[in-house]
């Protein structure tokens, strides 16, 4: 029997919070240096480098690489000959307040997600998975998800006559539902089979892969060829669109990370359906607004809503 103690796992969580907010994996690194080589978009290949001189500055100074330090998704691979001395989902969530304290990590989680929404200032409670197997293996993967990235995420229940067509198809409504909003560019799981909890878990486990690998079976894996030529085919001039509206609303707001600010266009067809907000210090709305227009005045519309809100705000 393998013997663990409590005091060494809520060491290793809070190494591993701290770890995961201010280095980028190496895959992801040598993924973003080696399609900046490849991309030919001059605002795509600026952002990117962006990006990892933001990744190199997060590592060298060891400050997270996004205010956003998420939500802690831990997964805990459990041998049955393994003993803990103690109770091992409080030595976790311990590890997490400590990492998230210690770290300076934004800390995101609320008692309630719905009423009072006050906020339980550790980042805890952590989302825990148990996988148990034999043997005494034992490990620990913490993984925090920002919910830029976890907002844009979608399920849908497929009837088997959908086929592998149903799932390309859902798969590429995600993407371009998604557009600029999920922080590109992105890593997408796909989870496919199971029970409507199950897939969620298979999503994210799919993105724990490394960049480049592909599925263990051929077909799975020229399907996941096939469906990232897809994602990079979605046309640009709707995404393009949609981030100068945003960007557009935001630079009338002038918003910043003390004051929240937030603007979402989608287009369906010549139509904009627009959503902006904002809000106070400590995270309460002040004003929102959700309006229709056409897409040939799209950027007067967006303007005269921006101009409208701080009106409306200021007059208070």
């Amino acid at each position: 029997m393998r013997e663990i103690k409590c005091e060494d796992i809520i060491e290793t969580v809070k190494k591993l919070c701290i770890e995961a907010a201010c280095n980028l994996p190496s895959d992801v690194f040598k993924a973003l240096n080696d399609k900046k080589n490849e991309e030919t978009y001059p605002l795509a290949k600026k952002t990117i480098d962006v990006l990892i001189d933001n990744a190199n500055l997060a590592h060298d100074k060891m400050m997270p690489i996004c205010q956003d330090t998420g939500m802690v998704f831990v997964y805990v691979t459990l041998g049955q000959e393994v003993h803990i001395d103690g109770d091992l989902k409080a030595a976790i969530n311990e590890g997490v307040r400590q990492g998230y304290q210690e770290g300076y990590l934004r800390k995101s989680i609320v008692q309630d997600p719905l009423f009072d929404r006050i906020n339980t200032k550790d980042n805890t409670p952590a989302i825990i998975y148990f996988d148990v197997v034999t043997g005494d293996e034992f490990k620990i993967v913490v993984a925090p998800k920002g919910f830029g990235s976890e907002n844009m995420s979608q399920i849908k229940m497929l009837k088997p006559s959908d086929g592998v067509q149903g799932v390309k198809d859902f798969v590429l409504k995600v993407v371009n539902d998604a557009g600029p909003n999920a922080c590109p560019p992105m890593v997408i799981g796909v989870g496919i089979g199971g029970s409507f909890d199950k897939v969620t878990q298979l999503s994210k486990k799919a993105m724990m892969r490394e960049i480049g690998s592909h599925h263990q079976d051929e077909r799975y894996a020229n399907l996941e060829k096939e469906l990232l030529t897809m994602i990079n085919n979605i046309s640009d001039e709707i995404t393009t669109t949609r981030m100068e509206l945003e960007r557009l609303f935001l630079k009338t707001v002038n918003g910043s990370c003390h004051i929240p600010v937030g603007g979402y266009a989608k287009i369906i067809g010549d139509q904009v359906h627009f959503y902006g907000l904002l809000g106070n210090e400590d995270g309460t709305v002040l004003k929102n607004i959700d309006k229709k227009f056409s897409l040939k005045d799209a950027s007067e519309e967006v303007t005269a809503l921006a101009e409208m809100l701080m009106r409306e705000v200021y007059e208070r």
